[in-house]
């Protein structure tokens, strides 16, 4: 048995076979000072163990995810989205449905329906992030804006993503591009296939092919070319399906 002292926190081993069933009084050799075996140590009031909020402690499994919240346009984006939801877009998308195969088999490849936008997630430091949405958001992309860490990570874990934008500036207090680099690098290959990383570098060259492959993502580009990012992810993303084409073919599934 540990006690500790409650005056200057020293600690004493007393054996366990001579403890007393009741609380007890014994006297601290370094201050003289009377230890009550029964009381919390001052030590103990201020370790982290009674603090608590530690990730090694906390009840993870209970808490409700907090996903990245969908970013939508406003104002114009929301008046063309309105002028868009029209009788003649909900005829477009019923004649999309109608003219995708009803089953491809091996060997047949299908075309991305216009219904369905590409999913990015964009993990970037906050002065990048309107700017970086309302590109992408602007060019039919279905944008997902991770504030913290957590937010992206529930994001991956909730979502089948296409894209996944990371600065390694991100929440850099809570390791953000560690953990979602991680979440990327645990896909299987399968998945790995179908999700497109892209690492937004401040001092990387854009479309360096061979750094993008030691840094095991499929894309660079450079903090400086913001403007030109949605163009820039599509030339890369047709390179990238023209790649795989054969593979899409044999397995039936449609580019990213």
């Amino acid at each position: 048995m540990i006690i500790v002292c409650q005056n200057c926190d020293s600690r004493l081993q007393v054996d366990d076979a001579k403890v007393p069933s009741k609380p007890f009084v014994i006297r601290c050799p370094k201050c003289n000072s009377s230890i009550d075996s029964g009381l919390s140590s001052h030590a103990l009031e201020q370790s982290a163990l009674s603090v608590g909020g530690s990730p090694a402690t906390e009840h993870a499994r209970f808490e409700q995810p907090t996903p990245a919240p969908l970013f939508e346009l406003e104002a114009e984006g929301a008046v063309a989205k309105a002028e868009a939801s029209g009788p003649e877009r909900l005829m477009e998308l019923l004649s999309s449905l109608v003219n995708q195969p009803l089953a491809p088999g091996r060997g047949a490849s299908k075309a991305r329906p216009s219904w369905d936008p590409r999913k990015v997630l964009v993990c970037v430091p906050e002065e990048f992030r309107e700017s970086i949405a309302r590109g992408l958001a602007g060019n039919d992309y279905q944008v997902f804006v991770a504030e913290d860490t957590r937010q992206a990570v529930d994001r991956m874990r909730a979502n089948e993503l296409d894209v996944v934008l990371l600065d390694p500036r991100f929440d850099p207090t809570e390791q953000g591009p560690v953990f979602i680099t991680r979440e990327v690098n645990i896909l299987r290959p399968a998945q790995r296939r179908r999700l497109f990383f892209v690492l937004l570098s401040p001092s990387l060259r854009t479309m360096d092919s061979h750094t993008a492959f030691l840094n095991n993502v499929n894309a660079i580009i450079n903090v400086n070319e913001i403007e030109e990012l949605p163009k820039l992810i599509e030339h890369r993303v047709r390179e990238y399906n023209e790649l795989y084409k054969e593979f899409h073919t044999a397995l039936g599934v449609s580019p990213l």
